[in-house]
Order: C-alpha cells, then structure tokens, then sequence
C-alpha cells in the first residue's frame, strides 16, 4: 500500500494557521486516474456513505480517446488503503469531464451512471450501474438520438442529455471524438438540444431544441443564423425545479463567440434567455440564486428569477479568479475555487457565513494549461463536507488524484 499524506500550513483571513491535509489516494507510473467532472450540483466522485470513490483509469494521457480505446471505471475504497478494483469499462469519456460518473441520489451508496458508446455503431449512451450486483442494471440506448448524460436531477429521478458527438465537433475538449452524430451539417436542428430522462422507465424527452436556442437569440446575436450552436454544462438547481446551461457557438473565434445562458424549466417551459452573463463554471445555491463570475472580476451571488446580482463572495484578493471551477459543500456553507495559471491550480475554500477562507498549496498541471488535454481544477465535496477531491499531476508524470481534508476546527467553527 503506498500512501501519500502532506500537512501543510495555510493563510487564514484572520492570521491563525489551520491545518490542511493533503492526500495522494492514486499512483502511476503506468496508469493515470481521475474522476473528471467538477463537484457543482451535488456531483461527486464519493458514494453516499463515503467509503468508495468512483474513478476513471487509463494507460495513456497524450491524445484524446477515440473508438476502440476504453478507459476503466475503478471503485477506490477508501477504508482500504484506498485499494482499487476495476468494475466496467467506458469508450464514453475524455480527459476534461471524464465519463460524466454520478452516483444515483436515488441509491447513493450502490448505483452509478456513467456514459459509453456501442463499439461498432459509435452511438453514445448512458450506463446505469449497480456496485452491489457487480453490473449494469440498465444502458438508456436512444438510436434516433444517441446521447450521453450531461447531469443528474440532484434529488433523483432524471437525468439531463446531450449530443456528444456534436460537441466533439464544435468544442472537441468536452466531446467524444468520432462517436455517431445525426446532426452533421445541421446548424440548429429540430431533433436535438438538452434531453430529459426519466430514469425509472427510460423515457425521453426534447425540452429545448437548438432550432429554439436560435430563435431565442435571434434578436441579440444575429450572427447565429451562420452558427452551429452546442450547449455545456445543463445545471439542475438543489430543488430540481430549475436548469441553467449554456447554448455556445464560434468557440475558437472570441470576436464571434456565442456564450449565451439560459434557464427553463424542466418540463421545457420558461425558457429565458439571460443578457447578464454570470459565466466561469456556475453554481447553484439555494432556490433560484446562481454563483458565478462577472466580468471575470467577481464571485457573485445572481438571482435568476430577477436577474440581478444580489450579492458578493470574497474580493479579488481573497478570489483571484471567479471564472474557475466551483462547487458548494453539500450543507451550503462552504464554496470552494479552483483556478490554474500556467503550471498550477490552486483553491480557496471560503466560508459563506463570515468569510473565513484557506488557500491550497500549488497543484501541477503537467504543463497541461491550454487545450483538449488540459487539466483543470475539478473540485468535488465529499458527501460529509470535510474533504475535497482535486486532480493533479504527480512526481512521475502521471495524472492522479487527491484529497484535501479540511481542518477540524474549521469545520466545527461552520
């Protein structure tokens, strides 16, 4: 068993000194791990008691993955020296969101979904799988429409979908590369968008289709008559009664990019288009309110049934870039930031109710700043609320995974 335990000392808001444990709980040389998604909307890599982390194993780390090269889902258990076990397989996956992995809220503690594509067809799916049983339980296959799933209802129930191969085309860094796309040369289709699913029978629902995304944008972005949208990161709200996402065209030209956020629904109605773009990779809070970035300057606090900011997280010097990778701890109380310069991602974790923050040592990037390969912050809140899972390079060059363990008197000042 090789483990890697690090105490070391952070700068408070107030000058007293807390204690951060930081834990390497996956080793190379020959394998690189990491779970790949960040830790906003309930999503995390721990199963509902803790004691497994669900994970993404592979060989290789210097292209992105094509047909035919399946990465593994391990299990890491966590009151076992953090041993792994190899339960499945995914052709499903990238290095930035890996295979979508969420634990079911439904059965936290046994069930996992996570997305792959057919071998011979390249058709994406989603995976429903049960660690008790050792199998999947279901595979949600839709041939006319083959997509993957992009979040999970926080409170259970349904899952959100969208074309993969689509966005391997348009944004390859969040895509699957030359999985089967039925939307090919169609620049806003009918037939495609953010699907629901209900996870019990299986049944698929179009609630927002590009062709509507285009019509919705029309009058303030005329050029997307001429663009190809795709859409990231669909967002359900801690009540499920809610979905912010991002309908996105031009991504590798800035003076023509269409970075445009929306809320509906999930049924499909209300769909709203929001001129104030609070951006970064957004967070939900309680009810209706969104954390996001302003102007890359802010960490604010956006109410999306108004659409007004309403309050301020912190200060550039205490968050020195809102546009990073978020996540809220489960009791709401805590909302971590992970950003990266060149060569490292660092986090603040910020306690809402009086400011008090810590602020992580340095973790590598590879040199993996830029590009479909780049590794970003990810952070993830354990279901407990005192650990925080972060991806990083180590020592012998391999992509790894590690654990920040919050100070216990930090927490019990909560």
């Amino acid at each position: 068993m090789r483990q890697l335990a690090v105490a070391l000392l952070l700068v408070s808001c107030s000058g007293a000194e807390p204690e951060l444990r930081i834990e390497q709980i996956t080793f190379g040389p020959d394998s690189h791990h990491f779970y790949g998604y960040i830790g906003h909307v309930g999503n995390t890599p721990w199963n509902g008691s803790g004691r497994y982390m669900a994970a993404l194993r592979s060989s290789f780390d210097d292209h992105m993955p094509g047909p035919g090269e399946a990465a593994d889902i391990v299990l890491i258990d966590t009151a076992n020296g953090y041993s792994l076990e190899a339960v499945d397989k995914t052709q499903g996956w990238n290095p930035q969101q890996g295979a979508m992995l969420y634990w079911n809220p439904e059965r936290p503690d046994t069930q996992l979904f996570f997305n792959d594509r057919d071998p011979e067809s390249g058709k994406v799916f989603t995976v429903l799988y049960d660690v008790a049983q050792g199998k999947r339980v279901r595979e949600f296959r839709y041939e006319d429409t083959p997509f993957g799933n992009s979040g999970v209802a926080q409170n259970g129930g349904w899952f959100l979908g969208i074309n993969y191969a689509r966005m391997a085309r348009l944004r390859p860094v969040t895509g699957y590369k030359d999985a089967w796309d039925w939307t090919v040369d169609v620049l806003h289709p009918e037939n495609d968008g953010v699907f629901r699913v209900h996870a019990a029978s299986g049944e698929k629902e179009l609630i927002v289709s590009f062709a509507q995304l285009a019509g919705a944008l029309r009058a303030t972005h005329p050029g997307v008559d001429d663009t190809a949208l795709f859409i990231n990161h669909t967002l359900w709200n801690r009540d499920d009664d809610r979905i912010y996402f991002f309908a996105r065209g031009n991504f590798g030209n800035r003076r023509e990019r269409i970075n445009a956020p929306f809320t509906v629904d999930p049924d499909g109605g209300n769909l709203t288009y929001h001129p104030l773009h609070v951006g970064g990779h957004p967070e939900w809070g309680a009810g209706r309110l969104l954390i996001g970035s302003i102007d890359r300057s802010r960490q604010v606090i956006y109410d999306t049934a108004r659409q007004e900011v309403v309050d301020t997280i912190g200060s550039p010097e205490i968050i020195p870039n809102p546009e990073g990778d978020i996540a809220l701890s489960p009791n709401g109380e805590w909302l971590v930031n992970g950003w990266g310069d060149e060569e490292r991602n660092r986090y603040v974790i910020y306690r809402l109710a009086d400011g008090f923050h810590l602020t992580s040592p340095p973790f590598s990037r590879g040199g993996r700043a830029h590009g479909d390969l780049r590794q970003d912050p990810g952070p993830c809140w354990s279901p407990d609320g005192t650990k925080i899972y972060a991806p990083a390079f180590a020592a012998d060059g391999t992509r790894q995974m590690f654990v920040m363990h919050l100070p216990k008197q930090a927490i019990e000042g909560s």
